[in-house]
């Protein structure tokens, strides 16, 4: 359950209504019933501090703990935010934070899914057994898989639904001097910039900014897409507008064909510094697989882009905000640019993604996760998965309307019980309000026909209101069918089924240095993918006629290793992370100690001058396990 409900909008005068104007520009099917939200106000959950990651120096006086007040009243501070726009929102409203600057790159609607390349290490123990020949071992060992993070495949009711709450709340947390830059292309863009004017006022827009850029295309019939569209809106007529900042060269035209050789020049905007670039931007690149800025993150943007959004709409020491923060090129960028950076996203690959890059960078932080009512695995899209095989005898079933059935069971008493659970993709679905179980009465029983026989329908949910009283209303609207409805919590599949990986390690002290070995780590997790890969390659080779080598993995699994972290200052369990010495693994096998970027392959070790009290170990899917050092 929410601690509480925080108002989108500032308390109304005594005697006014708070949403006497709320009225929808855009009219779709659906669109009325995000209303009864916005009017609830944005649930307010507890959240766990995490890990606190502090840098090797003080130079940054402005960036504090969580509890202290920094260098101004708007408390500035570095945040890992782990869980939804919309619950992100109401704890920084919460504490009074404010951002300046929100530059979000949301799911396009695009109907993908998206996946990140998961990659094997060098396994330190073979390569001691294979003495200098580990390019060969290399050569084996480079081989990658994918890991599904989320599936951009919306309704596009549901969607603009979505959207519409979210910018809500994040228009709820901006400064009077803020901006907001949203990155779409164009799927939905041209929905949600109707959307924007509604909620930021058509006078606060700005620009329309095309993103422009080339790569192969396999489109015949038409004219190949390369662009994206931001809108970029501000919260009042007092915005942030550096435009000096952000010239670029110019460069001299001619039109070849003047017999003087005349040059012709654009003098509005020629001067020594360059020009002001225009609403069109064609030289920033896509991310190049090369560069180092690449984390392998699908759908990630280039620095550059978000460096010139930066600079243009944001001052030194403001708070720059991302709520879908992919691989936290937002928080990076603003690192460098010294601003304070709020990062967001309900994936556990971009929080730690987003944490190593901020720690190369010897930025100073907090992980915070929002305990929103249900433990999540990595991400939305694999707890959907997973949900498949917890849920005992679930089935899919063609007969059922998939808008409100996950599935159906099979009851030897009831016969066929179909089974709905909350979209995890889509924050509006996990409160189970009057609003959703009233279209669920009325339109999902209804959808059952008689000759299924249906006598019973199971509702999981993740939060509710007041479970009496939604029974209450159960009772009193579903008068039309005899089905019953029996509401199950989803933390009854969720909570506590995470299997931790298995790990055998050594600790030996020499002089004051302490040395942790790992000798054997094994992941079931790592193993099922690799299984389902293999599986698919050699179907897919029988089929092309092509030979497939299967992955393999060694009998100490050490290629599965991503990061390794000791903490040298808690042994609780349950107490915040403080990583007093880490060795990140990278996709080339190089080691990255304490953020700091080298040229060496692992050994297998990590070093501490105190004795350690509890191991983190990081398999390369992104499962974390810990466990107490004795």
């Amino acid at each position: 359950m929410p601690l509480k409900y925080i108002p989108y909008f500032k308390d109304p005068i005594k005697g006014q209504a708070l949403l006497d104007n709320f009225t929808r520009t855009l009219k779709y099917s659906g669109n009325d019933k995000v209303g009864y939200k916005i009017k609830r106000g944005m649930p307010l959950y507890e959240t766990k501090l995490i890990e606190s990651v502090r840098g090797n120096s003080t130079s940054e006086a402005c960036h504090t703990k969580q509890s202290e007040v920094s260098c101004n009243d708007k408390k500035p501070q570095n945040l890992l935010l782990r869980g939804e726009c919309l619950s992100a929102c109401a704890y920084l409203k919460e504490q009074g934070i404010e951002v300046d600057l929100v530059y979000i790159d949301p799911p396009f609607a695009s109907g993908a899914d998206y996946a990140k390349k998961v990659y094997l290490r060098r396994n330190p123990k073979i390569a001691e057994m294979l003495e200098g020949e580990s390019e060969i071992e290399m050569s084996e060992d480079f081989k990658g898989f994918e890991e599904k993070m989320y599936g951009d495949i919306w309704n596009k009711e549901d969607y603009l639904n979505w959207m519409y709450e979210n910018l809500n709340a994040i228009k709820s947390v901006m400064s009077e001097n803020a901006s907001i830059y949203v990155h779409l292309d164009w799927h939905i863009g041209h929905y949600v910039k109707i959307l924007m004017d509604e909620i930021f006022g058509e006078e606060n827009f700005v620009n329309e900014i095309i993103w422009c850029y080339t790569g192969p295309a396999n489109q015949k019939n038409n004219f190949p897409k390369k662009h994206d569209t931001l809108f970029w809106y501000a919260k009042s007529e007092n915005k942030i507008a550096n435009m000096e900042d952000i010239k670029i060269p110019y460069k001299k035209l001619s039109t070849g064909t003047n017999q003087k050789g005349t040059i012709f020049k654009d003098n509005f905007h020629l001067n020594r510094e360059g020009k002001i670039v225009e609403d069109w931007w064609i030289d920033i690149s896509p991310i190049d697989r090369m560069l180092q800025e690449q984390q392998d993150y699908t759908t990630q943007k280039p620095e550059k882009l978000l460096e010139r959004i930066i600079k243009a709409s944001s001052n030194e020491n403001m708070i720059v905000a991302d709520f879908f923060g992919g691989s936290g090129v937002t928080a990076a960028v603003a690192k460098k640019l010294k601003r304070h950076f709020i990062h967001c996203d309900v994936g556990i690959n971009s929080i730690q993604i987003t944490r190593d890059r901020l720690k190369e960078l010897n930025a100073e932080f907090d992980i915070l996760e929002i305990k929103d009512g249900i433990s999540l695995f990595r991400n939305p899209a694999q707890t959907m998965d997973k949900l498949k095989t917890l849920i005992v005898g679930l089935s899919e079933n063609e007969n059922l309307d998939k808008d409100f059935w996950f599935g159906s069971i099979m009851d030897s008493k009831l016969g066929m019980v179909p089974v709905s659970v909350p979209n995890l993709l889509d924050s509006g679905s996990k409160m189970l309000d009057i609003v959703a179980m009233n279209e669920l009465i009325n339109k999902g029983l209804n959808a059952l026909d008689e000759e299924l026989d249906v006598k019973k329908v199971i509702v999981y949910y993740i939060d509710i209101e007041d479970l009496e009283e939604m029974q209450k209303f159960i009772k009193e609207q579903n008068t039309h069918t005899l089905i019953e409805v029996e509401l199950r919590p989803l933390s009854e599949l969720l909570d506590e089924v995470i299997d931790e990986d298995y790990i055998e390690y050594e600790l030996k002290q020499n002089n004051n240095i302490y040395e942790l070995t790992i000798a054997k780590f094994l992941s079931d997790r790592v193993l099922s993918k690799i299984k389902a890969y293999n599986e698919k390659k050699a179907a897919q080779s029988i089929k092309n006629g092509k030979t497939f080598t299967p992955i393999s993995i060694s009998e100490n699994g050490l290629e599965c290793i991503e990061y390794i972290s000791i903490d040298c200052e808690n042994a609780d369990k349950n107490a915040t992370w403080e990583s007093s010495s880490e060795i990140k693994i990278t996709k080339n096998s190089f080691v990255i100690k304490n953020g700091v970027k080298t040229k060496e392959f692992w050994n297998g070790k990590i070093t501490s001058s105190k004795k350690p009290l509890r191991l983190k170990v990081r398999n390369i899917c992104g499962d974390e396990s810990v466990v107490e050092v004795k």
